[in-house]
């Protein structure tokens, strides 16, 4: 599943859902809730994916992300964050937009084609 971004970096670009790891918060804990939060599925159990790192020269930030694969969820994405995000969207590999952000061209390097089913 990828969101369309409204807020830079890439807006209008396609994403990964994803946020900040609150204070003394263990990082899966970090993407289940930011999962939830934005989307209003129920996240079930994730699996850690991969590491990534993204630098954005033009907006000097520097992001070290670790990035989970969800395969056990509930319920019907909805947009939680209408201020942030435009809209979900479920695609097989062939059917990906080409404005991808850089976390989802990242990730989705590291998918197989099980992921895509």
């Amino acid at each position: 599943m990828l969101y369309r971004r409204l807020k830079a970096p890439e807006a209008g670009f396609w994403s990964i859902v994803g946020g900040k790891v609150d204070h003394m918060e263990p990082a899966a804990n970090a993407a289940i809730r930011e999962a939830e939060e934005e989307s209003g599925l129920s996240i079930g159990k994730i699996d850690y994916l991969c590491t990534e790192e993204v630098i954005i020269e033009a907006d000097r930030q520097h992001w070290i992300s670790l990035i989970y694969v969800c395969r056990d969820f509930s319920g019907e994405p909805r947009l939680m964050e209408p201020d942030k995000l435009s809209d979900f969207g479920w695609f097989g590999r062939d059917e990906l937009p080409t404005q991808l952000s850089d976390f989802a061209k990242a990730t989705i390097a590291h998918l197989s084609e099980e992921d895509f089913r």
